[in-house]
């Protein structure tokens, strides 16, 4: 008898995303003459960039060229891509990346949710919260133990290491949704934890073009981070692929896990934290990550590699770089409207997302309500990042700049204080 996965009852029944679209949907059925500012999902708005788009169909006329067409394609991803990656985002900013490290994904929330494939089960997690939902989400389908860290505003937001030990730990630097960006400090800390547990780093850059401060972009900044840690990333913020599709994770070759074996306890092997088996060796990742990503991938379109490659060139790189400004402008806008009519306000400076404190008597999804019901704005919810996004709601500066200004200017006009003597 077929049975399923019992961990996929254990997880919510519909994603946080898909319940926002739904309540959209809902409001646009029964107001079909409201103009609504959408400043919920974190989905780009500008065109791709022309040389993106050169690129695009110069190689779909490739495709169509019996000499120049190609079938399937390596599943790592294309030589001239990869090449292009480690040279840019890495050896020209004074870090050791092979190109055979990178493998090419069809985007960063694919990879981060699939790379636990290789992993044991059971596995102890750290996250922190509030998080982007796909880390808990797969990690209650894998099965295994999630621990929160609260980021709060005592602490900047920013997950800090506990002393007990964990396995596998997701760090996401600028984060989604607070806005927090990891200084060099803190993530020398979570490097250092990792070392002395024995943990695997899941590092989540996929906003790293929009730090502005002399934060890293990259956790391989940190001296011993290549031992310990993943890092994942996307063209989807960087250059607007949102649409197009494509990633990459980068597994260096000197990164090693145990492999377990019948046993006391990781004690028994002289690991502090962890799961409950004796280590017998120790296992390198990059080949079975090559294993799994050939076996259960067939890469990404040679078109969007080509786009992607586009990205790097002298034109394409300014002008992703000017949309990635544009949106930082909206940020700052709504940061600093917000904070002119009285609400407590972070994130919006090395992120695309303003990270709102919903005004006192009013839940996350109260204030979504009120602000979709009343304003014709939409947001997302603060509480479906996890418990300690409750009382909080995420703003994106991913739309225009007009729709930015009218969306500070429609909440000027709202009574947003004393919910409780509303009710």
């Amino acid at each position: 008898m077929v049975t399923v996965n019992e961990n996929f009852l254990k997880v919510e029944k519909s994603y946080l995303f898909t319940d926002i679209a739904r309540k959209v949907r809902e409001f646009q059925a029964e107001h079909s003459d409201a103009k609504l500012i959408r400043l919920g999902i974190g989905d780009v708005t500008r065109p791709l960039v022309p040389a993106v788009v050169k690129a695009l169909e110069a190689a779909s006329a490739e495709m169509g060229e019996a000499s120049t067409f190609r079938g399937y394609g390596p599943e790592q991803g294309y030589d001239f891509l990869r090449e292009t990656i480690a040279k840019r985002e890495f050896s020209d900013r004074g870090i050791a990346i092979d190109a055979d490290e990178i493998f090419i994904s069809d985007g960063a929330k694919s990879d981060m949710g699939n790379f636990p494939d290789i992993l044991g089960s059971d596995l102890d997690v750290l996250v922190a919260d509030p998080v982007y939902p796909v880390y808990v989400d797969t990690n209650i389908m894998f099965g295994n133990r999630i621990r929160k860290l609260p980021c709060l505003p005592e602490n900047d937001f920013l997950p800090l290491p506990p002393e007990e030990g964990a396995d596998l730990i997701y760090l996401c630097s600028p984060n989604n949704p607070t806005g927090a960006v990891m200084s060099r400090e803190v993530l020398e800390a979570w490097v250092a934890y990792a070392k002395k547990h024995g943990a695997l780093i899941l590092f989540d850059a996929a906003y790293e073009a929009f730090i502005t401060n002399d934060a890293p972009h990259s956790i391989y900044e940190i001296p011993g981070a290549r031992e310990v840690a993943v890092e994942i990333r996307s063209f989807s913020k960087l250059a607007g692929f949102t649409g197009l599709r494509c990633g990459y994770t980068v597994v260096p070759f000197d990164l090693k896990v145990a492999v377990a074996v019948a046993g006391s306890g990781n004690e028994a092997a002289g690991q502090e934290g962890g799961g409950g088996a004796a280590l017998a060796k120790a296992q390198a990742l990059h080949p079975l990550w090559l294993r799994r990503q050939t076996t259960k991938f067939n890469g990404v379109p040679y078109v969007v590699q080509r786009a992607a490659e586009a990205v790097y060139s002298e034109d394409g790189y300014a002008a992703c770089l000017e949309n990635i400004r544009y949106y930082l402008a909206n940020a700052a806008l709504l940061k600093k409207g917000c904070e002119e009519i009285g609400l407590e306000v972070s994130g919006g400076e090395n992120a695309p997302y303003v990270w709102v404190k919903t005004p006192d008597g009013f839940t996350s999804w109260e204030f979504f309500d009120k602000l979709l019901n009343e304003a014709w704005l939409v947001t997302t919810p603060g509480s479906g990042f996890g418990e300690f996004g409750e009382g909080y709601v995420r703003l994106s500066a991913f739309g225009s700049r007009e729709d930015c200004v009218e969306a500070i200017e429609r909440l000027g006009k709202l009574a947003i204080s004393g919910a409780e003597n509303e009710r």
